[in-house]
């Protein structure tokens, strides 16, 4: 895994944010509190002289790790988070899980009408997924949701112009150009918390956080920020292999984002 320049990647996610906050009136974001949400937040507020100038929200289905929900609630009072906290339901879904598939953008969805937000940055990468890499800086939705993957928008770095639905929204991707060991070098340079489910205990971490329906732990050893950063250097794995969603065919991803998922 190539580490890439974190002063290049830094300037890039702080000018998006701030465009982003700049060029719509009622922007909000999604916090999962894992590593990469927690490093947008960040930037954010590196972006905004230490402070998250718009509401942060967590879609929680109520099943999440203990330590994530101890993690929302610490950091979020010691970054003064405008915290929307959104219950989701645990039902049957065709297209994905039943915990963190088509119900989870179905409360967003609730959410977003209900606060009247035009915007929301999101903290996808590129590598994360196929599907994921066809995303844009800001990328358009319509009323329902739905993303039109095949009918992306230009995009030039200093121009973020959108074909936007007048009912719909604007989701915003600043970290799209950074990879894994990018976030966790930046985590490490600046200090970041980070949930404690990533570190190392018994033999075994989570490398990318869902809830405790649909995330398994990976065998690791690494207890540290430069112990993940070393791990990382030499693994063939990927990086949400514990991950159930994104077990499934290329094409279940694909729909779902097409439907709103994060």
């Amino acid at each position: 895994m190539i580490k890439q320049d974190l002063n290049v990647l830094e300037e890039r996610s702080i000018y998006v944010i701030r465009e982003a906050k700049m060029k719509f009136k009622n922007i909000a974001a999604l916090w999962s509190m894992g590593k990469d949400s927690t490093t947008m937040l960040a930037l954010a507020r590196k972006a905004f002289l230490g402070k998250v100038p718009f509401p942060v929200i967590h879609i929680d289905n109520s099943i999440d790790f203990p330590e994530t929900y101890k993690f929302r609630q610490d950091l979020a009072k010691e970054w003064n988070l405008d915290l929307i906290v959104a219950q989701s339901e645990i039902k049957p879904d065709l297209v994905g899980s039943a915990c963190c598939g088509k119900n989870k953008p179905e409360t967003l969805k609730k959410v977003m009408e209900e606060h009247g937000f035009d915007a929301l940055i999101v903290s996808i990468r590129r590598d994360e997924h196929g599907i994921r890499a066809k995303e844009r800086y800001m990328s358009p939705r319509d009323e329902e949701f739905r993303w039109n993957y095949k009918d992306q928008p230009a995009e030039l770095w200093d121009d973020y112009s959108s074909k936007m639905d007048k009912k719909g929204h604007i989701r915003v991707h600043p970290l799209l150009d950074w990879n894994e060991i990018d976030i966790w070098s930046y985590v490490k340079q600046e200090n970041i918390p980070v949930n404690p489910l990533y570190f190392s205990r018994n033999g075994h971490r989570y490398r990318s956080l869902g809830c405790t329906h649909c995330t398994v732990p990976l065998r690791s050893e690494a207890k540290t920020v430069d112990d993940i950063i070393n791990e990382l250097e030499t693994t063939t794995g990927e990086e949400r292999s514990g991950r159930s969603m994104d077990k499934e065919r290329e094409y279940v991803m694909q729909r779902l984002r097409s439907l709103g998922y994060m």
